[in-house]
């Protein structure tokens, strides 16, 4: 960028006796000096730009007072050495050349190991880096620690000494750097063994800035201990509600902590026996104590449940632009999309045997904000997108899914819905819970789905009753899986461990007999065919256990609140006090 400058007249001679007073050149060397640019023949080269950066040379150069090199280093020219690092160190008059101006670079990463060892205590696992500014061998040796001018690459060397450490460390205080999040990203890969962390009086300013720490792949599993003290996370957050959100969002991020900024988290214990030492073994029952029941929808009008779930699939197979009016102004909706082939399902081989199943992706659910937390992780902006609030955001996405198509008219058995009062506020609501399949449109694959709404009445006068629905929805969670049949929701015995087709055809043929197939007279059937499905098959379950005709067992069902449990156990209560009547 600059020239170097033209010497002075007598230069030459000046720095001739200025080396040889110093001893770096002898009598017979008392020749003239030549500049850097002059040629053999004693013509000069044109001058060129240069800059003033040092030169690199080799110590053994140095140590040669004969050697070019010894005789070509002015007294005010910095010397370097080669592979050391980038900071400075002068040496006194008493240095191994005997120039008090010659600079000599060494390697940061050795200082730092220096002072990761001082401050080492082996017997208490306890690395104290507390106030590195104040640490006298960074001072003579001018670095700067992270927080004062060190960036995180500075960080990053310091905790992958701390990582060299044995045994491992397991209490770390970085108190008083002025530190940020991002000096600490590689904190956790290094570090991941950590109990007990201080990070009192730095400047960590936002929560976000702690997902460095908390990311699901580098999370902290064992740490006990966190302070963050004097950061201003933590001291913004005391004046806004006592900090009870931000000691929730803090044990939320790291849920194995047990003490907070030196006060005790409230556990959750049960009284229950500790863990059994004896070995494990294979479960040899095949099925579960208590067996599968079917639908079950006690405490509402099993009519308004049906009506509003086939109006509900139509629209969202149809016109999911009209459903805005089902949902309620402040509605929440999210959906999730789980990628993994259940183990049942692998085993009976659906995702390659069924004909379309192949052609199935995943991108256009991922991409439209899936809300698979196992995904997302501590992304909390994502998880926090993904939630949307408002009738309109649900639709729109809603809208941006690929098409659907329920085949709620076909066999009632896909489908299985359980649903009950809950409270809601000041007031009552209703929980509907829907396990089912669809088609997908477009590849024509099948899917599977989980889907759970809160509902409450239609407010008079609201939009979603003015549109004729009887209730509105508050709440819509979507879970779209891999397909693993309707059998897994079969009244019945409940599997503990899956059958292939096979097996499960062979069980299928065997259990067929005893079943014998129902048959109705031609009033039955219109009253059945009147019924909302639900109800439908209840009443058809009632009447294939008991062989009640259908008005009777339409009676043993309302009498026990559509209970079907309860009215089969009621039948058999009635029943046995029939058969102990007196007869005459």
């Amino acid at each position: 960028m600059f020239s170097s400058p033209t010497p002075a007249p007598g230069s030459r001679a000046i720095a001739n006796n200025a080396l040889r007073n110093a001893g770096l050149i002898g009598a017979d060397r008392d020749a003239t000096m030549r500049d850097a640019t002059d040629k053999p023949g004693g013509r000069k080269a044109s001058s060129k730009i240069r800059s003033h950066r040092p030169r690199v040379i080799d110590i053994k150069d140095l140590r040669n007072p004969r050697s070019k090199a010894a005789m070509q280093a002015g007294p005010s020219e910095p010397l370097t050495i080669r592979g050391a690092g980038m900071r400075t160190t002068r040496i006194g008059a008493g240095g191994p050349l005997g120039n008090p101006r010659v600079r000599i670079k060494s390697k940061p990463v050795e200082v730092w190991r220096e002072v990761v060892r001082k401050r080492w205590n082996p017997e208490t696992q306890f690395l104290n880096l507390e106030s590195l500014i104040d640490e006298e061998i960074l001072k003579k040796n001018n670095i700067q620690p992270p927080g004062y001018g060190g960036g995180v690459k500075d960080a990053a060397v310091i905790f992958k000494l701390a990582k060299e450490l044995t045994p491992k460390v397991k209490t770390l205080s970085l108190s008083n750097n002025k530190l940020q999040g991002i000096h600490l990203q590689l904190l956790s890969h290094y570090l991941p063994d950590l109990v007990n962390l201080s990070l009192q009086n730095n400047n960590i300013r936002t929560l976000k800035e702690l997902d460095f720490l908390a990311s699901r792949r580098g999370r902290l599993l064992n740490l006990k201990e966190l302070v963050l003290t004097g950061n201003p996370v933590q001291v913004n957050s005391v004046g806004q509600d006592g900090g009870e959100k931000y000691r929730r969002d803090i044990t939320s991020r790291f849920t194995s902590l047990e003490v907070l900024d030196q006060v005790a988290i409230a556990q959750i214990a049960f009284d229950g026996p500790g863990p059994s030492t004896a070995p494990a073994t294979k479960p040899t029952a095949s099925t579960f104590p208590v067996g599968m029941g079917a639908s079950f929808i006690t405490g509402v009008d099993g009519g308004i449940v049906s009506n509003f779930l086939v109006r509900f699939f139509n629209g969202m197979d149809t016109q999911r632009n009209l459903l805005i009016n089902a949902y309620d102004p402040n509605a929440t909706f999210s959906f999730s999309a789980n990628t993994t082939i259940a183990a049942r399902a692998r085993v009976q081989g659906f995702h390659s045997s069924m004909p379309n199943q192949k052609k199935l992706t995943w991108a256009e659910w991922l991409a439209g904000g899936s809300r698979n937390l196992q995904r997302v992780g501590n992304h909390f902006d994502r998880a926090l997108n993904s939630l949307h609030v408002g009738a309109e955001d649900a639709i729109k996405a809603l809208a941006a899914l690929p098409g659907t198509k329920h085949d709620i008219t076909g066999p009632p058995e896909r489908f299985c819905l359980d649903s009950f009062p809950i409270l809601l506020g000041q007031g009552m609501g209703l929980l509907l819970t829907v396990h089912g399949q669809f088609t997908e449109v477009g590849t024509e694959g099948i899917r599977s789905f989980d889907r759970s709404f809160v509902l409450m009445p239609a407010p008079e006068g609201s939009r979603a009753k003015l549109n004729g629905w009887d209730v509105v929805i508050v709440s819509d969670q979507w879970t779209v899986r891999v397909y693993s049949s309707h059998e897994a929701w079969k009244p019945g015995p409940l599997l503990v461990q899956a059958l292939s087709r096979e097996e499960q055809q062979a069980q299928n043929a065997a259990s067929a007999p005893a079943l014998q197939p129902l048959t109705f007279d031609q009033q039955s059937q219109a009253a059945l065919a009147a019924m909302p499905e639900p109800q439908r098959n209840l009443v058809m379950q009632v009447c294939q256990r008991t062989r009640l005709n259908v008005p009777f067992a339409v009676d043993c069902l309302t009498g026990n609140g559509w209970d079907l449990n309860r009215a089969i156990a009621n039948f058999e209560e009635v029943k046995v006090c029939v058969l102990l009547l007196p007869s005459g």
